[in-house]
């Protein structure tokens, strides 16, 4: 079995332990089913804990990013932060935009949810509607499915061939340099759930009533190419993790571990940025006098 990676951080510096998934570093050799689903690495804690710690951070998350939008808005050189999130079925895509995502100001947030692609897309090459949905400065974006989609679904169905999948691969990672050279710190996150997990959450999804809309056919045909698929991302993630933009692998069968795990990684980027509060341009004393002429 290929030596398992370590848990994600942002330096080889020691730092204090904290849920962060496993980092995938440049040259990975491994395969995703090594990793384990349930795993919590970096918190011995229960799910209230975790659910507290979520919550206790939220107020900290709100503040980076909002000193990031201070900052760097409107810049052209500015810094900006780019979530990339995916994984199967299921996996928890919609609890880290609602959870972790949700909590900070939306001004300062772009989604993009990327399906299948239009008539008009389809006239471009794959990075054509990416590129339209990147991050200004200031702004964390988010990538709810992304790019990685056409060399994961395109792998798995035959869609496209091996060859063409490299040449996707080396795309990508062009694109991926060329952002963070541009000042965009990318978090990639593989959310990593098991076959039995998204079984009981698809049953789930039928047997109430109220999870009905949440339930498509197609889920349980993609199912049928469950190893595919874990083939198909384990190659994706060696072809793909850098040294500019690793990925992270976030065991997702819990999903409170998996929310405390991406909002990790969020003030990992954000306070590698460092943003601060930009100085006023305009002289303090002098709009204090203004204002306090116009009050009685």
């Amino acid at each position: 079995m290929s030596k398992k990676p370590k848990s994600s951080k942002k330096s080889k510096q020691a730092e204090p332990e904290a849920p962060r998934g496993f980092l995938i570093e440049s040259g990975w050799k491994g395969e995703v089913t090594d990793l384990d689903p349930q795993a919590t690495p970096g918190f011995a804690g229960k799910k209230d804990d975790g659910k507290e710690l979520l919550a206790a951070r939220d107020t900290a998350l709100d503040e980076l990013q909002e000193r990031l939008y201070a900052a760097n808005h409107g810049r052209a050189d500015g810094r900006s932060v780019l979530l990339v999130v995916q994984g199967m079925d299921t996996s928890g895509k919609g609890g880290i935009m609602r959870h972790v995502v949700g909590s900070v100001d939306p001004q300062g947030v772009d989604i993009a949810a990327f399906k299948t692609p239009t008539p008009a897309e389809k006239r471009h090459d794959f990075l054509w509607r990416i590129r339209k949905r990147v991050p200004a400065p200031g702004i964390i974006g988010v990538f709810d499915r992304s790019h990685y989609e056409d060399v994961l679904i395109h792998r798995v169905h035959g869609w496209a061939d091996a060859q063409e999948i490299r040449k996707r691969c080396t795309a990508i990672n062009a694109f991926e340099r060329e952002l963070t050279e541009a000042g965009t710190v990318i978090v990639k996150v593989m959310l990593h759930i098991s076959r039995q997990e998204q079984g009981e959450r698809l049953t789930e999804r039928l047997e109430r009533p109220d999870k009905h809309w949440k339930f498509n056919p197609g889920d349980v045909d993609e199912r049928q190419h469950w190893d595919a698929y874990m083939d198909a991302y384990s190659r994706a993630l060696r072809a793909t993790s850098t040294v500019g933009a690793p990925w992270t692998v976030v065991p997702a069968d819990r999903k409170w571990y998996a929310r405390i795990a991406v909002q990790q990684l969020l003030l990992d980027a954000l306070e590698g940025i460092d943003p601060q509060w930009p100085a006023a341009d305009f002289d303090v004393d002098e709009q204090l006098e203004r204002l306090h002429d116009t009050m009685d």
